[in-house]
Parts: structure tokens; C-alpha cells; sequence
């Protein structure tokens, strides 16, 4: 299917990377819903900005499986037809500060819980809500948001890079599942983009770093990643499934 045929949901879209990808979205063709939980004002921005006969905004929080049943319903009411295309976006109370991090003597498992629950809780509720119609379709293109930290973890951002290393699992095996249903599960890792609200907290020497680090000697942005986001939802993608695509410049080289 086409990306201009697909209707697509970006969980967290209201700004950042989340933004970038809905936008790429709408510049391609495609009917987007703009998920959102408190920033509704930048939501309708991005709707605004993409087009309101091709994109709505709809807030769920994705840890909750009533609202994102309900996000998924109202799509169909909205646009006649069903979700085609899930990006797990959202990330749920983090932001990108190595000095402010918790190291191991202040963690708590009830951060590790936090990520979890935004990574695979997420993951898991969007799928689930989406795999029926996808089914039918025998076509569904779900792209999930990892990090490359996980395998090169230069900051130990311990909650959030084990969220994202269990949801590089959780991709292949929701793979591995769905294949054979005509839905292709993939995962993109980005590295620290330049920038959006998560990363404002991170000192420029940081981003200078990264720069000087990258073969490309540049930092990712989101608009980098949101157009790799679009490989794996279009037809050229057809054969890939359950990988991990980094794309941070040539700083992790898998």
C-alpha cells in the first residue's frame, strides 16, 4: 500500500520527533491522527500544519486500553476506514539531562516502571487495538521508536535505555507473530536529536560532541529520522521485518 492510501497513528506526536513524523506523513499523502495527552494546543498545530482534511488530533494516554480503543474508533468514524500504520512514539516524563540523571544510587524500580509502561505498555495496547483490522487487511506497518543508547550507551540513562533495549524484544516478537498476517513490526533508533523538548536540557558542548564523533559530522534531527520512518511504512520496506534500523549518522555502526 501506498503511503498516500495509509492512515497513520503517531503516538506522542504533539512535538519533537512525533511532530516530524506526522508531518512527513501529511507531506506524503497520507491521513494522520495526532495522539496526544497534554499538549493539545501543539497537537492542533500539527494538524493545522498537515492539513484538517487529512490529519486529527485525538488525545489518549497509550498506558490506558480503554482510551487507546477509543483513540482507534474514532479514527474509523472519523476517516472511514481503519488504522493502517502505528508509530510508537510517546515518551512518557523523560527528558534528556546527563547531569540530572539517576545514577544507581538514586534510581528506583518505580522508574524503570515508568519507561516500561511508555515503551511496551504502549507498544502492546496500540497493536492489540489495530491487529484486528490490519488482519483483515492482510496489511499493517507498525514502526516503533527505540534509541541507540542502548547498545552504545554514552550517557546511562538506565530506565529509559532498558525500556528501549526490551522494546527491540518486544518488535521481534511481535514480528515473528504477525507475519504471517501481512503486518511488518520494525524498529528505528535515533540518536540524541538536535532539538526538541526532550533534549533542550542537554548543554551544547553535548551536541558538539556528537558532531565531532558522527562520520556524517553532523547531529540527527528529527526530520532525519521521520523520513526513515517512512521507508519502513512504504511498499520498498515489503520484505523487512523485526529490525533494528539505527539512524544517528554513523555514531553506532551495528
Amino acid at each position: 500500500m501506498e503511503i498516500k492510501d495509509q492512515i497513520v497513528l503517531v503516538t506522542g506526536a504533539s512535538r519533537g520527533l512525533g511532530a516530524a513524523t506526522a508531518k512527513a506523513f501529511g507531506k506524503a499523502g497520507a491521513k494522520v491522527i495526532v495522539n496526544y495527552l497534554n499538549s493539545e494546543d501543539k497537537a492542533k498545530e500539527v494538524v493545522n500544519s498537515i492539513g484538517e482534511h487529512k490529519a486529527i488530533a485525538i488525545r489518549a494516554d497509550i498506558r490506558n486500553e480503554a482510551e487507546v480503543n477509543d483513540m482507534f474508533r474514532k479514527t474509523k468514524e472519523h476517516f472511514g476506514k481503519s488504522i493502517t500504520t502505528i508509530v510508537n512514539n510517546a515518551l512518557i516524563n523523560f527528558t534528556f539531562n546527563g547531569d540530572d540523571r539517576k545514577n544507581i544510587d538514586t534510581i528506583q524500580w518505580s522508574d524503570f516502571q515508568t519507561q516500561f509502561e511508555g515503551s511496551i505498555l504502549g507498544a502492546l495496547n496500540t497493536i492489540k487495538s489495530g491487529r484486528k483490522d490490519m488482519t483483515d487487511n492482510h496489511f499493517g506497518k507498525i514502526i516503533n521508536i527505540g534509541t541507540n543508547l542502548f547498545q552504545n550507551p554514552v550517557v546511562a540513562y538506565h530506565e529509559y535505555n532498558t525500556s528501549k533495549a526490551a522494546l527491540l524484544g518486544f518488535t521481534r516478537n511481535m514480528a515473528k507473530e504477525l507475519g504471517a498476517d501481512g503486518i511488518n513490526v520494525n524498529m528505528i533508533s535515533g540518536g540524541l536529536l538536535e532539538k526538541t523538548d526532550a533534549s533542550s536540557a542537554t548543554p551544547d558542548a553535548v551536541f558538539d560532541i556528537i558532531k565531532q564523533s558522527t562520520p556524517l559530522q553532523k547531529v540527527t534531527t528529527p526530520e532525519d529520522v521521520a523520513d526513515a520512518v517512512l521507508f519502513f511504512a512504504s511498499p520498498w520496506s515489503r520484505a523487512i521485518t523485526g529490525q533494528n534500523l539505527v539512524v544517528d549518522g554513523g555514531l553506532v555502526m551495528d
